[in-house]
């Protein structure tokens, strides 16, 4: 299996691209960023690309596993549009490339409570990214859908407040769907859905979509 990867050098891509090296399924890692990640392997080669500019990198989207991971926050990407930019239009875009080259495979990151009619910018964001996925109709699509993310060395102090939140109530049996998910198992989970979509392949008469909320990321994790 050939893999890609964009948002390799965010906290979900970085956990990932090891899996992915390591795994004998996978023969090749091609990522696509605007900046090569620090990771190097064999396996893996690195296209520093501008994804504004589609024409210079979408026939070299090739393969047949697109691992989408990424994303931006408001406060890094410093107004609404700019996070717009990477977390829809980015992702987007690249997904049409990949569709157009024959990719047969999607694993999307998006977010608990994407919903295109929500009130709040970030989960309307990735709804509509969703459903504008979904509209290219890849033969296998697996949307990810995680609760709060742990990364490691974070020095966001929302997610630290709500991380603690959450494992206290963790601790008392509430929310347990809810509870933070650390980015490592996030990427375990990711792969392992991947590779059980090939292995299922030939059962699949139609297009298939596959949509993990916090429960179930969890749930496969446990398998």
């Amino acid at each position: 299996m050939k893999a890609i990867v964009i948002g390799a050098t965010g906290a979900t891509g970085k956990s990932l691209l090891p899996l992915l090296t390591e795994h004998s399924e996978i023969e090749r890692i091609d990522c696509f960023g605007r900046r090569n990640p620090d990771f190097s392997h064999p396996k893996l080669y690195a296209h520093q690309i501008d994804f504004a500019r589609i024409d210079t990198w979408r026939n070299e989207v090739q393969g047949d596993v697109l691992f989408a991971c990424l994303g931006t926050t408001l406060k890094a990407a410093g107004s609404k549009e700019a996070q717009w930019a990477v977390d829809y239009e980015a992702n987007l875009e690249f997904a049409k490339a990949a569709r157009e080259n024959g990719v047969h495979t999607l694993v999307l990151v998006s977010a608990s409570g994407a919903n295109a009619a929500s009130r709040l910018f970030y989960q309307r964001m990735k709804g509509e990214l969703e459903q504008a996925i979904i509209a290219l109709n890849f033969p296998r699509l697996i949307i990810f859908r995680p609760p709060l993310l742990i990364r490691p060395n974070s020095d966001r102090l929302g997610e630290k407040i709500a991380e603690r939140i959450l494992h206290g109530f963790d601790r008392i049996g509430l929310m347990k769907s809810q509870r933070p998910l650390a980015v490592e198992k996030l990427a375990q989970a990711m792969l392992k859905a991947a590779l059980l979509s090939s292995h299922e392949q030939a059962s699949y008469s139609k297009n298939h979509m596959q949509v993990y909320e916090p429960q179930d990321i969890f749930r496969l994790l446990d398998q």
